[in-house]
């Protein structure tokens, strides 16, 4: 054979023997590497997730201790909580969101959540965690609309955040002024109303304790908006590009809130409002026999105020339905830029749609629960009884809707221009005008 004759051969043979090997580890099964990206929430190695709320105590409270629980049954996880003044924390995420240094998992106002989702910066919640049928079975439907933008969840309600429905009422007051007590209004309106004039007190002609103190921030836009829907009305334009307020409904409203001043005097609007005596100073300085305000009130009272005796009954509703409007509620969201996305919304369900968990945040934060099994408890009235009055409504309670500035809305918009009216600046007609028009322009500047 010549030289070049048996090169070649050598050649063949070479080849013949690397293809086997290759053949032969092609039919290996790939390494852990090659199966899936290394995680650290598959090794030993302590995973830190990044907490943020803010600085409330009793929801500081409630996070420690589930904090503690979640990290039991976690050895390899360690949640840093860290907290912000309230104001500080509105502007944190406002700033640190767009840059990417938020924390992991935050704890976020519902009626918050589809802006920064829209924005791109919150994670869209896996289908493992729940799907939306799933959530829409468990939770009211008014604190879980918050977090769901379109078909997509992006997080989960710990509370039912409702200003409308129930009130504090002064057992005191309504002995001095002879007014039966406990209140009997049940669904009587004209009753509460009347009961409401008997409480009021003067010195002269000048007011020195309104009967029923309803102007605030909250309860004038949440009056306003019940009411439209109690009488059968709509407040949203049938394609949803915007408000619908100089309506029948709306107009019959607000003549009913006006003529509580006017006719039934129950409150002068320049002395007790927003700005002077307001509700809660009002009421727990005996200034105010009745007031509308969430429950959260009730729970801030018993501890702030331990030398008052009080109650929180349910309001009658001002139409024929119990329908009403809510904002959304606290619960917990996750940050597009985790990086332990899985671990986070491990956590978010571990603390909102576990039933003994979440209960403890309500019990903790003294808030009405999102999760409609821990409402229909008939045990937990005996540690939160200020809720009584306003659980048999959630289920009539529907989210606000995604106004694209909520806070603009009740504090720059509605609050004004209803104030207006009842202290006698604008008429009813005038004032629904001009709200629509004026939120109207906000749809139109997104």
């Amino acid at each position: 054979m010549k030289p070049n004759s048996i090169k070649v051969l050598f050649y063949l043979l070479l080849l013949t023997v690397i293809g086997g090997l290759l053949i032969s580890c092609g039919n290996q099964a790939p390494s852990v590497e090659e199966q899936s990206p290394q995680t650290t929430e598959a090794t030993d190695e302590v995973v830190e997730l990044r907490l943020w709320t803010h600085s409330n105590s009793s929801f500081v409270a409630a996070n420690e201790e589930l904090i503690q629980r979640f990290e039991a049954e976690h050895p390899n996880v360690k949640i840093k909580l860290e907290t912000f003044d309230y104001d500080i924390f509105i502007q944190t995420l406002q700033t640190s969101m767009p840059a990417g240094t938020e924390a992991d998992i935050i704890e976020m106002f519902g009626s918050w959540v589809c802006t920064y989702a829209d924005g791109g910066r919150l994670a869209p919640m896996p289908e493992q965690v729940a799907t939306l049928a799933e959530a829409q079975n468990a939770f009211f439907a008014a604190p879980l609309e918050g977090y769901h933008c379109g078909d997509q969840l992006y997080g989960l309600p710990h509370e039912f955040n409702i200003e409308y429905g129930g009130v504090l009422v002064n057992p005191a007051l309504f002995e001095a002024a002879g007014v039966a007590y406990p209140p009997t209004w049940g669904e009587d309106k004209d009753q509460f109303v009347a009961d409401a004039a008997k409480l009021s007190q003067f010195e002269s002609d000048t007011m020195t304790a309104t009967g029923f103190h309803f102007i605030n921030g909250d309860g004038l836009p949440f009056l306003l908006l019940a009411g439209i829907l109690q009488e059968g009305g709509e407040y949203w334009k049938p394609d949803g590009s915007g408000l619908q307020l100089n309506t029948p409904e709306a107009q019959k409203t607000l003549t009913w809130m006006k003529s509580l001043v006017s006719e039934h005097k129950v409150i002068d609007p320049f002395l007790f409002n927003q700005e002077n005596n307001s509700v809660v100073e009002a009421f727990f300085s005996n200034r105010a026999a009745v007031a509308l305000v969430g429950p959260w009130a009730a729970a801030t009272g018993k501890t702030d105020f331990p030398e008052i005796e009080f109650d929180y009954v349910a309001m009658p509703h001002m139409g024929s339905t119990p329908a009403f409007v809510a904002d959304s509620g606290w619960g917990k969201v996750v940050s597009v830029n985790s990086k332990h996305q899985e671990l986070a919304w491990e956590f978010v369900k571990f603390v909102t749609m576990n039933q003994e968990h979440a209960r403890t945040w309500n019990i903790k934060t003294a808030t009405v629960p999102a999760l409609q099994s821990i409402a229909e408890d008939p045990t937990l009235p005996e540690e939160l009884p200020w809720i009584q009055a306003v659980l048999p409504i959630l289920p009539h309670g529907r989210y606000v809707g995604p106004l694209p500035d909520r806070n603009l809305f009740w504090g720059e918009i509605a609050y004004p221009h209803i104030l207006a009216v009842l202290q006698d600046q604008e008429t009813v007609e005038d004032a629904l005008i001009a709200m629509e028009e004026e939120v109207n322009e906000t749809f139109e500047a997104r």
